[in-house]
């Protein structure tokens, strides 16, 4: 399969039979007007400009990051420039299809705060675990804010077009950060799935005698065993419990640390290189910043 990496929206507007975009850094696409490339399905594709869409009667779904997708109803999805993605063509013709897309070059962002802030959306991630799903009136919520880009974009541009076209970019991601957590929210069956599943998983690490060798649990190897991304991870479990993925690891260290120093009479040295730390001191300053007291401190309370 070939890469094609697509630089500019008036290429993109070129490679799908679009007439050239009236700005050269954003544009609006009516979905419904892309001419479907015979080879679509045997590309991967890579953008120099970030992509925001929902995509209505595709028969087909986008491979991106760790998931594949369906373009189902509702559905919302967000690539940022330099990641790569794919479409799955499903057996059948495309029919009804329908939807929009948001093309933003990062140029035009260039001198404002949503250049440095735009990232920090977690759904930008490459390797977010899901894609958004919308209610008919989220749905609406943000079609409405992209017909008033698409119409800004249209209208003669002057000094004030550009900062109203970033506010109402800015309304987007914000109205899509309020969606993404009321997805997390409302999916609790699945979410405290993973809890249980994360639980499991760091009691088996920390139990594992061979952790000595293998050292502590990061995040990232964590979420690489439950199929997330740590971005994606930390953002479920602040939700849902207040605290990031980092802390429910230092929370399942200081558990088994505590138990080791209270019912066995091994060394404060000795439980720190079972537990996986390279140096005895790292454990104590950690058990100090976790506790309020030292290892010592601790274990003198049940002598």
């Amino acid at each position: 399969m070939k890469t094609q990496k697509v630089k500019t929206i008036s290429e993109f507007h070129r490679l799908r039979g679009l007439p050239p975009p009236e700005h050269p850094l954003i544009s609006v696409v009516d979905y419904a007007k892309i001419v479907r490339q015979p080879d679509l399905g045997q590309v991967r594709w890579v953008n120099d400009f970030y992509h925001i869409s929902v995509k209505r009667g595709v028969n087909a779904k986008l491979r991106y990051g760790q998931q594949a997708y369906d373009f189902d109803e509702g559905v919302m999805f967000f690539i940022a420039p330099a990641q790569v993605f794919s479409i799955e063509e499903d057996s059948g013709p495309a029919t009804g299809r329908s939807g929009w897309m948001l093309l933003i070059h990062p140029d035009f962002l260039w001198n404002t705060a949503l250049a440095k802030n735009i990232r920090r959306y977690e759904y930008f991630d490459y390797a977010v675990n899901e894609a958004l799903f919308l209610s008919e009136k989220e749905e609406e919520t943000v079609s409405n804010i992209v017909a008033h880009i698409q119409q800004e974009c249209h209208a003669n541009i002057d000094k004030f077009s550009k900062q109203i076209i970033i506010s109402h970019v800015e309304t987007l991601l914000s109205y899509a950060e309020r969606f993404y957590h009321r997805q997390f929210i409302t999916r609790e069956r699945s979410s405290h799935q993973l809890l249980s599943r994360l639980e499991e998983l760091l009691t088996d690490h920390f139990n594992n005698e061979e952790i000595a060798v293998k050292g502590l649990p990061t995040v990232q190897y964590i979420s690489g065993r439950l199929n997330v991304s740590p971005r994606y991870l930390s953002s479920l479990l602040k939700t849902l419990t207040g605290q990031s993925a980092q802390q429910h690891i230092h929370n399942k260290l200081i558990e088994k640390a505590k138990e080791r120093l209270s019912v066995t009479e091994l060394s404060v040295s000795e439980i720190a290189y079972a537990l996986g730390f390279g140096h005895p001191q790292s454990f104590s300053k950690l058990f100090k910043t976790q506790t309020g007291q030292t290892p010592l401190a601790f274990r003198a309370k049940f002598n």
